[in-house]
């Protein structure tokens, strides 16, 4: 577990390399007493482990930049990749302070040894009202352009990222898409259209990730109840982890009808890595605590299986209070029933 005592942590994401693990997160400081002001005072922490369980915090990745820039409020959720070079890139999240917070572009930084980070000078994407909702659209408490996780389907394919946006039309908690981008050489992006519809009842799907767990695909993400359709909240659907699995390339498209949840809004951001045995396991942040209250410090991994007919991805002998009503009956088990 990663428990700083001078700074909360929430959204992670990993790479690996040569049998370490790097943990890069959102941290701001406990001095500001009142969690919901984290976001606007979020720099990039960095940590590394053997494990998945120990970790060693070293020097930050990222802060914000000097004004006026892209990130010059904030930097938020991102990904990290090797190029065939053998540099590291990391796409983040920036939000400025002429936004005042409320307009997410993406931006990178890349480095030779994942510990000394250097910015790129340009930015590298931000909304575009062809498919994405707008600020302007007045339809959000923001607009959502962020958290994107960047892979490769091919060794000598385009790379893609996913990206955490909002359609142009439709209820406003229903508007969750999965936002796509390509490029040829990470540092040339072209906007995509949407990997997935609108109308699946989520108002957004922070924190993407997919992945090929013991041989099907999966996407995951993780969205609260209030950011949730009504007929979600009316049948009694609440938030946290959600997984899809993927019935075709791991480039979409996604049918975000079949989420099912991993967890409780007690955990959320989860992501997908293999542990040191070579068996997927799941990462999470501490949300909330039995009261409702902001933890803000990162979980042990919990391994994860599929089901019998491959129809859901479930964590095995997770913490109690992380399982979903659903899920109760089934805890302990490394095979589950089909969802009702």
């Amino acid at each position: 577990m990663l428990r700083l005592p001078s700074s909360w942590t929430w959204d992670f994401w990993l790479a690996q390399d040569q049998g370490t693990y790097h943990l890069f997160f959102l941290k701001a400081s406990r001095a500001l007493h009142d969690p919901d002001l984290r976001h606007w005072r979020a720099t990039i922490g960095h940590a590394v482990s053997d494990d998945l369980r120990c970790w060693t915090e070293v020097a930050d990745a990222l802060v914000p930049s000097d004004s006026p820039a892209p990130d010059d409020l904030a930097t938020w959720t991102g990904s990290v990749v090797r190029d065939e070079s053998g540099l590291w890139w990391m796409f983040y999240t920036g939000v400025d302070r002429e936004g005042r917070g409320q307009v997410q572009r993406i931006r990178a930084a890349t480095s030779t040894d994942l510990m000394t980070w250097y910015k790129h000078p340009d930015l590298i994407l931000e909304s575009d009202a062809r498919w994405y909702e707008k600020l302007s659209d007045d339809n959000w408490q923001d607009e959502a352009f962020r958290d994107p996780w960047v892979f490769r389907d091919a060794p000598d394919g385009p790379w893609h990222m996913l990206i955490t946006a909002r359609a142009r039309t439709g209820p406003q908690y229903d508007r969750g898409i999965v936002g796509h981008a390509t490029s040829p050489d990470l540092e040339n992006w072209e906007l995509q259209s949407p990997l997935s519809q609108p109308d699946a009842g989520f108002g957004q799907l922070e924190v993407l990730q997919v992945e090929e767990v013991d041989g099907r695909r999966v996407l995951l993400f993780s969205c609260l109840h209030t950011e949730m359709s009504q007929d979600r909240r009316t049948a009694g659907q609440v938030g946290g982890v959600w997984s899809v699995p993927i019935d075709g390339a791991t480039t979409g498209p996604f049918d975000i009808t079949k989420a099912r949840r991993l967890t409780t809004e007690a955990a959320y951001s989860g992501r997908l890595i293999k542990d040191p045995t070579g068996r997927w396991v799941m990462l999470a942040f501490h949300h909330l605590d039995e009261g409702g209250s902001f933890v803000g410090e990162i979980a042990d991994p919990v391994p994860v299986a599929w089901n019998a007919d491959g129809t859901a991805l479930r964590l095995v002998d997770p913490p109690a209070e992380w399982v979903p009503e659903e899920h109760e009956a089934t805890v302990g088990a490394t095979r589950y029933p089909t969802d009702s």
